[in-house]
């Protein structure tokens, strides 16, 4: 398992492995456009060549995208559901070019809707997105906090998304898991045998082979709170036994994992890289 974190990539993107090898991470992860709104950057041929170059530098072979946090395929308004399609395929595209692995998206909230209706709705964007996708980067669901009327945050309903829409579409989906998330939205990580708990039932319904990539965060709130507060890593409600057992899983030592840990205080991106690199045993 290799270690990232979410990186800035102000300036360009190919300031993002550069900042990443700064931090000494092995992997990491990037917006490729504001995750609040506005048109996307332009990738043009010399900036994939700078950010390429750059990842050939510093020995980044596999990294990650997150899609924007506007992104609601579940939304009431067909404009917002159809440009929220539009924006995930663009950033699959873009992606491609840029050789990323996978990106990641949350699918966004039911709100006022029926959750059946919702969850319909999900599944006809996520056809449109993935309908003629010739793209190198692979699409995967993050599984979410489970706040308020949230789409994905059981497994079950991301197994039922990735179903009903493989059923017409070949591309392959994947997931990724979010401790805290999944630890906010009822799935108990707390011990060894937990974990490993957590992850049976995720193989019996969704499959591991789907899993391809770890959102590593601690929680700052309590066990099934529906609360989305990530935290540094051992310093929360999760603890430390959690991010040992997943780290030196055998089934998951080509998964990646990248923290998405606060670092407003500073010096916390290298600190809980520390501890998960510290966490990982030697073969």
């Amino acid at each position: 398992m290799q270690f990232g974190l979410h990186v800035s990539a102000a300036g360009g993107v190919f300031n993002a492995p550069i900042k990443a090898a700064e931090l000494g991470c092995e992997t990491f992860q990037f917006f490729t456009r504001s995750p609040r709104g506005g048109a996307a950057p332009k990738l043009t041929s010399d900036i994939i060549k700078q950010f390429l170059e750059n990842c050939q530098k510093f020995k980044f072979s596999n990294y990650y995208v997150h899609a924007p946090y506007y992104i609601n395929l579940a939304s009431s308004n067909p404009k917002i559901a159809s440009d929220s399609a539009k924006i995930i395929r663009e950033e699959l595209d873009r992606s491609s070019k840029l050789k990323v692995g996978g990106l990641m998206a949350h699918l966004g909230s039911a709100k006022e809707l029926d959750r059946t209706i919702a969850i319909n709705k999900v599944i006809e964007g996520l056809k449109i997105i993935l309908q003629g996708y010739q793209g190198t980067t692979q699409f995967l669901i993050e599984i979410s906090a489970g706040s308020g009327n949230v789409i994905g945050d059981t497994f079950e309903e991301i197994a039922e998304l990735i179903e009903k829409t493989q059923k017409v579409i070949s591309t392959p989906i994947g997931v990724c898991f979010d401790t805290a998330h999944a630890f906010a939205s009822g799935y108990d990580l707390r011990t060894a045998t937990k974990v490993n708990d957590t992850l049976s039932k995720f193989d019996q319904l969704i499959g591991l082979k789907r899993l391809k990539l770890i959102h590593g965060n601690d929680s700052k709130v309590d066990f099934n709170s529906h609360v989305d507060r990530h935290w540094h890593i051992g310093q929360g409600k999760i603890g430390l036994a959690c991010f040992k057992t997943i780290i030196n899983h055998p089934k998951l030592k080509n998964v990646d994992m990248i923290l998405e840990t606060p670092d407003n205080d500073g010096g916390w991106d290298k600190k809980n890289m520390a501890t998960v690199k510290k966490l990982r045993l030697k073969n």
